[in-house]
């Protein structure tokens, strides 16, 4: 709270009330007009769209020195720097033709730049391009993205695992707050539905400097849907069947503003069936309900924007198991998880002279049970979150740019089912850190360091010496961070950058503490209080080309992990269930992706994608690591063109080689190769006045029979899902 007002009294006292506006006009090389331009203020949240003569126009904003982007498909992106001092400031700006992709706004990285302008690379993926490639989940759609892959129990539950590292390594952001919902477990999904969703950033690597404790592995930065532009109202029906699953998801929502004010709001319902195999058998209790509702209110002048979002989630999950009688009715069978997910965020900027002030609060209530029958809850665990990230931009200097933050939050877990598996705890932790950023010509220079300490406590239960019993403790840990990374152009079209960072994890209150039968993982889990911090020290590599018709990138790194944490069996059987114990060893994790994107002159409706990952962990006596996804080589052809009535269609095909995984762990089967074909299509669709979107996506086409090495199934034979017809529409009004 100290900081906040030192802040925030520093920044009044060089508070401007000036109001400032911004126009110009947006050209060709010719000199003529572009319509429908995307012109972004990023740093201001706001966004406007060229007229017919390319004219463009913003009032009532603050002084400073602000970001700006230009972007339509047909021409090159333009990124500068506009400096607001005078009443009215003129911008005139020509467009190159060009057909490459449009660079994005990151906002994980801590200065919120053009992803062609950050230090870190980030990949971006906007939800609709994951909807087009037929993802039945959300989690689905990310394991699309190069480097990411998920561990999965069916299609009801997905678990994001990036570069070979997952659970409490991989911190998931939504609404700008962090969300927990104890996601240690295997079987704990991702816990939020697409709706509403407009994109995802993940950074591969450690993000610790970013974001604390269980960013070691990187971060998954969900955005949420963008309000509605000034004096607009808005809203769409989105509407998707899928064949397999006999599954529908419905989502409903509308959005308006105006010059100061913003509200929107979507609901969304999803329900599956059990999923059908190659064989023509469904997997009993694979079957999922899932209810969303969002809202979000927002409020903007020249000094201050200020926006709350709220998010509601309930997932009812069927958890499959061996001697369950198949029924067919899509509500979950016993045992299932029953799961509501509260997320309130409060996002808030006031604007100085030079400088800025971010301050997110944000709260989530994670209530989760998991039911043998009914009325008769095993595990009930209720986990509340209270965070809060204050970051303070200090006045530029030249080329200099440096930021200085408080993060922190409090976090209470509590038990109300007949069983424990772990105690009920409080958790505290503090960060404080300082990063800046210095351009020189070509020479991007970014380097930080960072401060935490995470508080744990929990209460003693039960009898000492007997079953189900928990000692009280009081950890403390502590750790330094730093990150160095620098970015440059070789040559115009080539990019070249190199991050170092360290990264730590506190151990979790489950491996510190389990005592007791984990039910969605059919085993007797025993916790460690001695358990240090994991602690690593990644290097990165990421080379880039890019020129009209040839894209090209490389990404290596190198992960040593110090004290890495995983569950080990001791050989015992408690109450039925096989007892695992949570151990520590060193270990490094290594590998990369490749790709490329040719979209061929004077065929740029023709666009063939190609990439290939790979990632080996091994611990430090050579033994390999549990759940490291195989090695995939996948391929796209993609075609965009349009019809006197279908505009902006697209028809793909895509082919994904997953390679065998013989690099396993002691407890784990090897898996096998298998390929995957699959196909998309879509379309606007302009009948009259009717306008709408339709997709039709065929996954899993020649239905072949595979097992995916992350699969939670695989130990009892089971295959993933057989071919996936999905059919979508959606109407805007």
């Amino acid at each position: 709270m100290k900081f906040y007002l030192t802040a925030l009294l520093a920044g009044f006292s060089i508070f401007a009330f000036g109001q400032h506006k911004l126009v110009g006009t947006i050209t060709d090389p010719h000199r003529k007009g572009l319509e429908k331009v995307s012109i972004v203020l990023p740093e201001l949240q706001k966004e406007t769209f060229s007229d017919a003569n390319g004219n463009f126009a913003f009032d009532n904003l603050p002084s400073g020195k602000f970001s700006i982007s230009f972007s339509i498909i047909g021409y090159a992106n333009k990124i500068t720097t506009v400096s607001l001092t005078q009443s009215e400031t003129v911008l005139d700006i020509v467009l190159d033709e060009t057909s490459t992709h449009m660079d994005e706004l990151i906002v994980s990285t801590v200065f919120n730049k053009m992803q062609s302008q950050n230090v870190m690379k980030v990949e971006h993926q906007s939800v609709k391009t994951m909807q087009q490639n037929g993802a039945v989940t959300l989690t689905e759609g990310l394991a699309k993205i190069p480097g990411v892959s998920q561990v999965s129990t069916g299609t009801s539950i997905g678990k994001p695992v990036i570069r070979g590292l997952s659970g409490n390594r991989v911190l998931v952001y939504s609404q700008g707050i962090r969300m927990e919902n104890q996601q240690f477990g295997e079987e704990h999904g991702l816990g939020m539905s697409d709706a509403g969703v407009e994109s995802v950033e993940v950074i591969k690597g450690p993000a610790s400097l970013l974001y604390g404790s269980d960013a070691l592995g990187g971060v998954l930065y969900f955005n949420p849907e963008k309000f509605a532009a000034p004096e607009v109202f808005t809203g769409n029906f989105s509407q998707k069947l899928f064949s397999n699953t006999k599954g529908s998801n419905s989502s409903f929502g509308i959005k308006t503003s105006s010059e100061h004010w913003k509200f929107l709001t979507r609901a969304s319902y999803a329900t599956h069936a059990d999923y059908k195999i190659p064989t023509g058998d469904r997997i009993t209790n694979t079957r999922f309900i899932e209810k969303d509702y969002k809202i979000g209110i927002g409020y903007s002048d020249v000094h201050y924007q200020t926006e709350f979002r709220y998010n509601y989630n309930h997932l009812n999950i069927g958890l499959p198991e061996e001697d369950l009688e198949n029924s067919h009715s899509r509500t979950p069978l016993y045992p299932k998880q029953d799961i509501d997910n509260h997320l309130l965020s409060w996002h808030q900027k006031y604007f100085f002279k030079n400088s800025k002030l971010e301050a997110d609060l944000g709260y989530t209530h994670n209530n989760r049970k998991e039911l043998e029958a009914a009325n008769d809850v095993a595990l009930h665990m209720q986990l509340k979150t209270a965070s809060y990230n204050l970051k303070y931009y200090l006045p530029k200097t030249g080329n200099l740019e440096t930021i200085i933050g408080i993060q922190g939050l409090h976090q209470t877990n509590s038990n109300k089912g007949k069983e424990l598996l772990i105690p009920d705890a409080t958790t505290n932790d503090i960060g404080i850190l300082i990063t800046s950023m210095y351009e020189w010509k070509k020479h991007t220079f970014q380097a930080g360091i960072r401060y935490d300490s995470r508080t744990i406590e929990t209460e003693s239960h039960g009898i000492f010496g007997e079953e189900g019993y928990f000692q009280a403790i009081d950890k403390n840990f502590e750790s330094f961070n730093a990150s160095l990374g620098y970015k440059t152009k070789f040559l115009d079209n080539l990019t070249f950058r190199l991050n170092v960072a360290t990264g730590f994890r506190a151990p979790n209150l489950a491996e510190l503490t389990s005592n007791g039968v984990h039910e969605g993982s059919n085993r007797y889990e025993i916790g460690n209080a001695k358990l240090k911090n994991e602690q690593n020290f990644q290097t990165d590599v990421n080379l880039e080309y890019g020129n009209n018709h040839f894209e090209f990138f490389a990404n290596g790194f190198y992960n040593p992990i110090r004290n890495y944490i995983f569950l080990a069996p001791n050989g015992n059987v408690i109450d039925g269930n096989a007892a695992f114990d949570y151990v520590q060893d060193n270990a490094a994790l290594y590998g990369g992706e490749v790709g490329i994107h040719f979209h061929p002159h004077p065929l740029d409706w023709l666009h063939f994608v190609s990439s290939f990952e790979t990632v080996t962990g091994k611990k430090e006596n050579g033994d390999y690591l549990p759940l490291i996804p195989a090695n995939k080589f996948s391929n796209t052809l993609r075609t965009e063109f349009e019809w006197e009535r279908l505009k902006k269609t697209y028809a793909l095909v895509n082919v994904d080689y997953v390679f065998n995984q013989n690099h396993v762990s002691a407890f784990e089967t090897k898996s096998t190769n298998y390929t995957l074909v699959n196909l998309g299509f879509g379309s606007t669709v302009n009948i009259g006045k009717t306008k709408f979107d339709c997709s039709l996506n065929a996954n899993n086409l020649l239905d072949k029979t595979y097992i995916s090495h992350l699969s939670r199934l695989k130990s009892d034979g089971i295959p993933n899902m057989g071919r996936n017809i999905v059919l979508g529409v959606n109407f805007n009004f």
